[in-house]
């Protein structure tokens, strides 16, 4: 079998692993507490308050149009996964809930935030990691983003805030709205989780006028790997030398007391690593 095959194969298993997921979140935690969720499945929720159809019908109406309009924008391989990617989150959505007739495993309005926006995530996140989408949002703000000069995040995320006060709306509360934002916040961090993976490393730039001294400590205590950048302050007359360096969040505290010891007059920026790759991290 050949590579691209494989990574085809692997791209589907993760196409139905998520929408399996994200369709669990949907029916076990968010629609039957009232809680909505972002992009095409927090819209295919409230339509379903509204005209009690099958939210895997109105997700399949909302998503379709979209992708007919923006299969140019995705590109050919991207809308095909995309496409299998709608489909299968709509047949999961109703089989779970209009044919086992599944019910919430909880209804404790946090329980149901939290899980439900980590399902949700979670199925998202190996939807977008097989490079595909779950539709909707994405498919407006590609298509908004490549005719405009406003970013495809503010385009999503001017489409989750609609969401949201629409839940307030249909819902005649603002409880609803609130736990929503909740679920959708929960939401994306697990995406980014599942996109970047969890990483433990921080960035760590110093700034030091013994960058000798502090180096040998550094690698003496904490391991060879860094850099050193040389340059010069915005003034041009006073040149500077800038360490980088990856630590583990654990180790951040021995660094502190390095840089304390070897150079106090150092000046330390620390910085979360999104994601790593080489020399072990990552595929």
């Amino acid at each position: 079998m050949s590579r691209s095959l494989l990574r085809e194969v692997k791209r589907a298993l993760l196409i139905i692993l998520g929408s399996s997921i994200l369709a669990f979140g949907v029916i076990l935690f968010l629609a039957p507490n009232r809680i909505a969720t972002g992009g095409t499945p927090g819209m295919a929720i409230l339509l379903h308050s509204v005209i009690k159809q099958p939210i895997g019908v109105l997700m399949l109406a909302i998503n379709l149009p979209l992708l007919l309009l923006g299969g140019k924008v995705l590109g050919r391989a991207f809308a095909l996964r995309t496409v299998a990617a709608v489909l299968l989150t709509s047949f999961w959505i109703d089989l779970f809930g209009e044919i086992l007739r599944l019910g919430a495993l909880s209804n404790d309005t946090l329980l149901a935030t939290l899980y439900g926006g980590i399902c949700v995530g979670v199925g998202i996140g190996l939807i977008l990691h097989a490079e595909a989408s779950a539709g909707g949002s994405t498919i407006i703000a590609r298509m908004v983003a490549q005719h405009s000069r406003i970013k495809t995040g503010q385009v999503i995320f001017a489409i989750d805030l609609a969401v949201i006060l629409t839940a307030g709306l249909v819902f005649h509360s603002i409880e609803p709205a609130l736990w929503s934002l909740i679920s959708i916040y929960v939401t994306s961090k697990c995406i980014d989780m599942i996109l970047t993976g969890a990483v433990t490393e921080k960035v760590v730039h110093i700034a030091s006028r013994r960058p000798e001294e502090l180096s040998r400590q550094i690698i003496e205590q904490l391991g060879p790997h860094g850099t050193i950048l040389r340059g010069t302050g915005l003034d041009r007359d006073e040149e500077k030398t800038l360490i980088f360096v990856t630590v583990d969040a654990r180790r951040i505290a021995l660094l502190r007391d390095i840089i304390r010891q070897s150079d106090p007059e150092a000046f330390m920026v620390v910085m979360d690593a999104a994601e790593m790759l080489g020399r072990g991290h990552g595929a």
